[in-house]
């Protein structure tokens, strides 16, 4: 990638009704464009951290048996009237609209019955279980709120697996597995410190459910954690009762914001009964499918992410995720030949490069570098080329050295 490539620019400022930290500075940065409120567009700076969110929890997954497919976006009405959330007064973010023949369509703002209707299909035995599938699918929440830039939105990219068990048993072991596998997404984002698998509502999907809460002061969630022990609540749920089953007590709870980010659903048998999804035992006898559910905000996520890390003078990407592991920038016309063989040569080794190759003043290069996150920055100066030396900048830390190419080249391939 090279910066006078692109179509996108840095700007000074964001939209003048843009509140969130994190939207501010991804749209001054070049990786979003605001569409109206609730609605952003990626660019394709911003699509790269995206993909690469995608490409670790797609890891993820596929670690624990899932199969990867993606569904319509548009639903048909009558899958969603058998179980009741079609209703408005059941599910209130729906986006509807009609085909020109009048037939109703919903927008997908989540995928259960739409999953069991087509799994359903395909289903006839015991010997045909466990089926666990995701996507990564774009959805439509008709969200009555929408001021926190990409971490809530009304179009959103969406995470979503469902898991499919022959009895309570086999399902609490995937539950169990998918657990872990979305610890272990959190922490190679570098989110797994703060967030805590909290004991939830589950508002329109069960009556409860375990969700995935990131400390974060951007967040709209309160719940209260015991960090020693590992526990958390959200407040909808905070009670003697529950309390009671997590054998703690209210004094010793630390009251947080924090923004979920990832949830997980246990149906049972009550939306396999209500859809007649169903396979033939061992016994030769009919017997329903033990359903989950299992959410991951990727858009969210990476707005959270930017919340989380971002420091006085812009993004700081973890590693990762970045759009790229370089920034390199040349200063001065005769370290231009000089900047595009490291240019070159890195790329050759598949160390990804955002070559800021534009004729730019000194300050404006560093100050987009230091805005737009890139974790590694290389300066080649016309100033330091006599003395074979080179400017390293490590952008979290802020820490500068003068290397040759050789540590230059060594310190990147460790990347």
């Amino acid at each position: 990638m090279r910066m006078s490539q692109l179509f996108t620019k840095t700007s000074k400022t964001a939209p003048a009704d843009e509140v969130a930290k994190n939207a501010q500075l991804l749209i001054r940065a070049g990786f979003v464009y605001k569409v109206m409120a609730g609605v952003y567009a990626y660019t394709p700076l911003g699509l790269r951290v995206l993909e690469n969110i995608k490409r670790i929890v797609r890891e993820e997954m596929n670690k624990i048996g899932g199969q990867e497919l993606i569904m319509s976006s548009l639903q048909k009405k009558d899958t969603w009237e058998i179980t009741g959330r079609w209703d408005d007064d059941v599910v209130d973010v729906w986006f509807k609209s009609k085909l020109k023949d009048e037939t109703e369509v919903g927008f997908g703002w989540s995928h259960e019955e739409a999953i069991v209707e087509m799994v359903k299909q395909y289903l006839t035995s015991y010997k045909d279980l466990p089926i666990n599938v995701y996507q990564f699918q774009t959805k439509l929440r008709n969200e009555l709120r929408a001021k926190s830039g990409i971490m809530r939105g009304r179009e959103f990219v969406m995470k979503d697996m469902y898991s499919c068990s022959i009895d309570a048993e086999q399902h609490e072991t995937f539950y169990n597995a998918s657990i872990e596998a979305y610890n272990r997404v959190f922490d190679r984002l570098g989110l797994g410190e703060d967030t805590y698998v909290t004991y939830a509502s589950g508002g329109a999907f069960t009556k409860f459910s375990h969700e995935f809460q990131t400390i974060c002061d951007a967040g709209e969630d309160i719940i209260y954690v015991n960090r020693e022990k590992g526990i958390a609540l959200n407040e909808e749920v905070m009670d003697d009762e529950n309390l009671e089953k997590l054998g703690i007590k209210r004094d010793e709870l630390e009251k947080v914001k924090s923004a979920e980010v990832g949830n997980i659903f246990n149906f049972g048998t009550d939306k396999s009964e209500q859809m007649d999804f169903s396979f033939t035992n061992k016994n030769g006898e009919k017997q329903y499918v033990h359903l989950g559910s299992y959410g991951i905000g990727v858009t969210r996520l990476m707005g959270v992410i930017v919340e989380k890390f971002a420091d006085d003078k812009g993004i700081v990407w973890p590693e990762n995720i970045a759009p790229a592991k370089v920034y390199l920038m040349q200063i001065g016309d005769a370290a231009t030949q000089k900047a595009s063989e490291i240019y070159a040569a890195f790329e050759a080794k598949g160390i990804t490069v955002l070559y800021d190759d534009r004729n730019e003043r000194p300050g404006k290069k560093f100050a987009d570098a230091e805005l737009m996150g890139i974790p590694h920055r290389v300066t080649v100066s016309e100033r330091l080329i006599d003395s074979g030396k080179f400017e390293y900048t490590n952008r979290q830390s802020g820490e500068t050295e003068l290397l040759t190419y050789d540590e230059l080249y060594a310190r990147m391939a460790q990347l």
